[in-house]
């Protein structure tokens, strides 16, 4: 079994650009058997300091799933107002500018491969809903919109990040799961698109809205009551004021035990709680399973880095193998 890997956030250019740096942390992350291919961040262009720099050095047998979370963090930094979910109509504009970007980057790789290599899209529902309004309203007037392109093989599905709800602070403070899954639901029905509309639940963000260990269970039974469930990848969060930060989505490593050597201690991410996961999704087949981990500290060598993931992904894989 080989997963998706958000190999950007384990990256050694923390901050500023090393070209070769990076080209040496590919040429790392190349030697992973357990990785089909990269969760891929996308922030307005293929890639985000060299579009030629990546097609020369990414391993040609990857597939990719795209994330827009980095662009849309970037954007609502200078522009609250944007999002597919705006009430704002010129931010939600910008927001759909943002992705006809997304759709030619896409066809860019495809074409550089000669294969349909881009599986999946995951986009958000911002914004965030505590500096601007956002409504499901808007939001399927935007997924109408995006579902007239050709998205070059690619499924169109969004990533649940946290809510805007009463009881604490956000991080994100997009659409809830709820309005999301009905928006989806009510498209596949009407539009019938060829390739359904789904949702991937990130382990971390589903735990850091609902402050609770089964969050991301909650919210897979959700989405798999609706069949709408697509894919699950894991981060880890925790309450504790570690480097990673208390409630922060910082993707924090799995917690480490006998056999994961290299791990968070204080994440709630736990091995029983992969299991319990992979268990919930039974029955679905997924289109994106993989994990995404940042790297503490910051200053960790490429050795500390890929030991990190070596061990990660194991764990996420003897999982796997367990509950087949």
């Amino acid at each position: 079994m080989s997963f998706y890997l958000g190999a950007y956030a384990a990256s050694p250019n923390v901050s500023g650009w090393d070209p070769q740096l990076e080209a040496a942390y590919y040429q790392q992350l190349k030697s992973l058997e357990s990785v089909r291919g990269l969760e891929h961040p996308f922030l307005g262009s293929l890639h985000a300091q060299d579009d030629q720099w990546f097609l020369q050095h990414i391993d040609t047998n990857w597939d990719f799933v795209f994330t827009t979370i980095p662009g849309v963090m970037n954007a609502l930094a200078t522009l609250p107002t944007f999002g597919l979910a705006s009430t704002d109509e010129a931010g939600r504009e910008a927001a759909i500018a943002f992705m006809r970007q997304a759709n030619h980057a896409i066809a860019k790789l495809n074409t550089h491969l000669k294969r349909q290599a881009v599986t999946a899209i995951m986009l958000h529902s911002a914004p965030a809903r505590h500096n601007c309004a956002g409504s499901a309203a808007a939001f399927k007037t935007s997924m109408q919109t995006l579902l007239s392109w050709d998205w070059h093989g690619a499924s169109l599905l969004v990533e649940h990040c946290d809510a805007l709800i009463d009881s604490h602070a956000p991080s994100k403070g997009f659409l809830s799961l709820t309005d999301e899954l009905s928006v989806l639901s009510e498209l596949n029905a009407t539009q019938a698109p060829e390739l359904p509309l789904g949702v991937v639940i990130n382990w971390g963000r589903s735990v850091l809205e609902t402050r609770q260990p089964d969050g991301a269970l909650q919210h897979i039974a959700a989405a798999k009551a609706q069949g709408l469930l697509a894919g699950v990848m894991f981060s880890g969060i925790s309450d504790q004021a570690t480097e990673y930060g208390a409630w922060r989505d910082s993707h924090q490593p799995a917690q480490t035990n006998e056999l994961v050597a290299f791990g968070e201690p204080g994440s709630w991410l736990t091995e029983q709680a992969v299991a319990d996961t992979l268990q919930a999704c039974q029955g679905v087949n997924l289109a994106v399973l993989g994990l995404k981990i940042g790297i503490r500290p910051h200053s960790a060598d490429l050795t500390l880095r890929l030991n990190y993931l070596r061990a990660q992904l194991g764990m996420l894989q003897r999982q796997v193998a367990l509950c087949r």
